[in-house]
């Protein structure tokens, strides 16, 4: 995201000296993505960030396909996902080609016995239920239901929850997440016709230096396998850091729908995107004030990319029997629309409360057993009369 920010103490210059309290010196470095080209921020450490101990057991966490080549319409029940203790462990690919991976995710506890670092891939965190705090290298960010959370990929941080009942709906993108080139400027900033803006981010605040040695497990995701290591220093002992390259949340309650007198296409939901799919919010809206506006969505063909739609509330016109946590996924090649009865029944309604998360993505999704066994396995016969 283009919005410079820092923290703590830094010198007035790069790559300059700076010295702790006892003469000695912090230790530099950048944290960036693109080589030396795309956004990054310099950090400043009480340690060398290097200090690797050990390098212990990986495992292989890749997702497998049960079912390569789909051309199925899915409903997923994600609610079935059984919580788990552990936050790594509760992650639950459920979808996924070369360029995502779309998972599913109940912890019921907190991290605190190790850190995570995913080096593969930038993480879209959407709190479907929950609260906590997640702690970065970077600072802190509180966050509730309805929050999106960015982490650039490379970031180490650890979660807090408040409480055992959490739901999480994750993207991993293989490519950087940025918000629509659209509503930005060519200096960075966000438009005026943007359906949101700079003031609705919330960024890290509150960075607490840890100076502290000993044996602190990072459990680092590299190609497909998580791999645990032992650092001698805590990583988050950094005094201070500006630049670019950070964490940010933002939630899907201050997103500000853009309505019009006939049914508007998903573009105009569009909040992220990326080289090879887009992530899109369903908020509460005006329907379309034309007086013979039909509201409910036209049938229409995906004919370039598999759609994903992540329910979170409300009444959802176009679908039947859906309720929270229900994943729909409408392949590439099969047009699809509202069920029927929902199309007349939209007519001469004035708006609606719903929520959701939608994932299009430009090649095919391949789906793991864990979708298939949560899979109502009738859907794709829903639109018959």
């Amino acid at each position: 995201m283009p919005l410079y920010h820092k923290l703590g103490n830094i010198p007035h210059k790069r790559h300059t000296v700076f010295k702790k309290k006892d003469g000695s010196l912090h230790y530099e470095q950048l944290f960036g993505t693109i080589g030396f080209d795309g956004m990054s921020s310099l950090m400043y450490h009480l340690y060398r960030p290097t200090m690797v101990k050990e390098v212990g057991k990986t495992l292989d966490i890749s997702p497998k396909a049960a079912v390569t080549y789909n051309i199925k319409s899915r409903l997923l029940k994600g609610f079935q996902v059984v919580p788990e203790d552990d936050f790594l462990e509760s992650r639950k690919v459920v979808l996924f080609n070369n360029d995502v991976h779309i998972a599913l995710a109940a912890p019921k506890t907190s991290m605190t016995d190790y850190f995570y670092k995913n080096a593969d891939a930038d993480e879209l965190l959407f709190i479907h239920k929950g609260k906590g705090i997640l702690k970065t290298m970077l600072g802190e960010i509180a966050f509730s239901n309805g929050d999106y959370i960015l982490i650039p990929r490379g970031m180490i941080y650890q979660i807090t929850f408040e409480g055992a009942e959490n739901r999480l709906f994750i993207t991993e993108s293989y490519h950087p997440i940025y918000t629509p080139k659209r509503y930005r400027n060519w200096f960075g900033q966000h438009l005026e016709h943007s359906p949101f803006c700079e003031r609705d981010f919330r960024l890290p605040q509150n960075l607490k230096t840890h100076d502290e040695l000993g044996d602190f497990l990072i459990k680092v995701k590299k190609q497909g396998q998580l791999h645990h290591l032992v650092y001698a220093s805590h990583p988050f002992d950094i005094v201070g850091w500006d630049g670019y390259n950070y964490p940010y949340a933002f939630s899907i309650h201050d997103f500000e729908p853009i309505t019009g007198r006939v049914h508007q296409p998903p573009p105009v939901h569009q909040t992220f995107e990326t080289s090879a799919f887009v992530v899109c919010s369903f908020c509460p809206r005006l329907y379309d004030y034309h007086p013979q506006a039909i509201p409910a969505p036209y049938n229409h063909s995906n004919i370039d990319s598999d759609e994903v739609l992540y329910y979170v509330e409300g009444d959802f016109m176009s679908r039947k029997n859906i309720d929270q946590g229900y994943i729909s996924l409408h392949p590439a090649g099969i047009p699809h629309g509202p069920h029927p009865g929902t199309y007349e029944a939209s007519i001469g309604k004035s708006g609606t409360e719903e929520y959701a998360v939608m994932v299009d993505t430009f090649k095919p999704l391949q789906i793991t057993q864990l979708a298939l066994d949560i899979d109502d396995g009738n859907y794709y016969q829903s639109w018959l009369e």
